[in-house]
């Protein structure tokens, strides 16, 4: 870097350098603590299956001077990729079961002649500075995801929040945030909370009635480096997965079987260190809620089947949490919903997977409407998150807040009107 490079080259090699630092922090598990948490997470685990989950990769892992050190969340992707290890846990996801319990009622429901209900639901977040973040003194700019207008969703309203807010960006804006500012004294606390309504989806569709495109779609079927491109790789599975069907439905339904039945769920460390993450799901077969829609999106634009983002919150009011999820287009029906990640994970319960191609369960709330879409107000330094935003931002103005000098909190109430 000291050399005289062109712009681009030496901005790249800087975040490189930024990169390395983010890398570091979502592998801090050293190899003897993730052996331990294996014994006493995992009955009657032994030291030959810890040599072998190491060497045949299946352990989230990252050599980092020289010495194994395993991604934070490497046990919950061992369960989510073996259901040997899970049957075995000895401290068994009780709020998991009771969240799933609640949500397959709700799909059982509309698997049946039900109509599609709507819900009015209250939701509150909160992000708190941790008391070890050492950045007193400073301006705090912070930035709180938002319901939005979108297909399913609309009527929202503003409750209540900590401080003033300085800027609402509007109902149908991609990414939607509230704006607010604190001067940090002890330990300042964003909060919003905030109501909208949406419904179940549940469609009926005749392949048999898709016609051709009537209006101009461009802008959902074009690339978006650096995390929706048309690489050879990604052109020729998409080739391979549609095979010789014409039908844009069935083909994007092809898609999704092909996502669902071969593509693990798993954590992924913070989207901003991967170079294309799409290829990355299509090359690891494997990638959480995002990258599972992000593979979807792509090979259904690499089609010509327009597909968007939609993502916010997984509103179950029992343990919410992040989440993405997918939309493609065919006329005469409109924009259909896949969660991927949701049919992949009941991949054992085939109603339940295909549920999921079409149709969706109202446990949402949708602030972003685009994948990689710029705050209102601009945000000055990166975001911990520069694709999609659940949880919020907050920076100062010498640089940005990091997760692990956060506390957020989700709350979700629901109603049915």
């Amino acid at each position: 870097m000291k050399n005289n490079l062109p712009s681009l080259l030496k901005q790249r090699l800087e975040y490189e350098l930024f990169r390395m630092e983010r890398i570091k922090q979502n592998y801090t598990i050293e190899e003897e603590a993730a052996r331990n948490t294996l014994f006493s997470e995992i009955k009657n685990f032994t030291d030959e299956e810890f040599k072998i989950l190491i060497k045949n990769k299946v352990l989230d892992y990252a050599y980092i001077n020289g010495n194994i050190h395993f991604e934070n969340r490497f046990l919950s992707n061992l369960f989510f990729y073996s259901e040997a290890f899970s049957s075995r846990r000895i401290n068994p996801d009780l709020k998991k079961e009771k969240c799933n319990k609640l949500l397959h009622n709700s799909v059982d429901r509309l698997l049946s002649d039900a109509s599609p209900i709507k819900y009015k639901v209250k939701a509150k977040i909160s992000s708190t500075l941790k008391e070890d973040a050492s950045i007193k003194g400073s301006k705090l700019k912070c930035w709180l995801p938002l319901a939005k207008n979108d297909l399913q969703q609309g009527n929202i309203k503003i409750i209540s929040s900590s401080h003033k807010l300085l800027f609402v960006s509007g109902e149908n804006h991609p990414s939607r945030t509230v704006y607010m500012e604190d001067i940090v004294i002890n330990k300042p606390e964003f909060e919003l909370e905030f109501q909208y309504d949406i419904s179940e989806i549940k469609n009926n569709i005749d392949p048999t009635v898709v016609i051709p495109l009537k209006n101009d779609m461009s802008m959902f079927l074009c690339e978006k480096a650096p995390h929706i491109e048309f690489t050879y790789y990604l052109r020729n599975l998409a080739a391979e997965i549609v095979g010789s069907e014409k039908n844009p439905y069935l083909q994007a339904k092809r898609i999704y079987d092909w996502i669902t039945r071969n593509i693990r769920y798993s954590f992924m460390s913070e989207y901003r260190v991967y170079e294309n993450l799409s290829q990355f799901a299509a090359i690891n077969m494997r990638g959480d809620c995002g990258v599972q829609a992000l593979l979807f999106i792509t090979l259904c634009r690499i089609c010509g089947i327009p597909a968007r983002w939609q993502s916010g919150w997984y509103a179950n009011p029992i343990n919410p949490g992040s989440h993405d999820w997918a939309l493609f287009y065919v006329e005469p029906y409109g924009w259909l919903p896949v969660d991927c990640s949701f049919g992949g994970a009941r991949r054992n319960n085939e109603a339940y997977r295909e549920f999921y191609f079409g149709n969706l369960d109202a446990f949402r709330m949708i602030a972003n409407s685009e994948f990689m879409y710029a705050f209102s107000p601009y945000k000055k330094h990166l975001r911990n998150d520069p694709y999609d935003n659940q949880t919020g931002e907050i920076e100062t103005e010498s640089g940005p807040v990091f997760p692990e000098n956060l506390d957020t909190n989700i709350e979700v109430i629901c109603n049915p009107i």
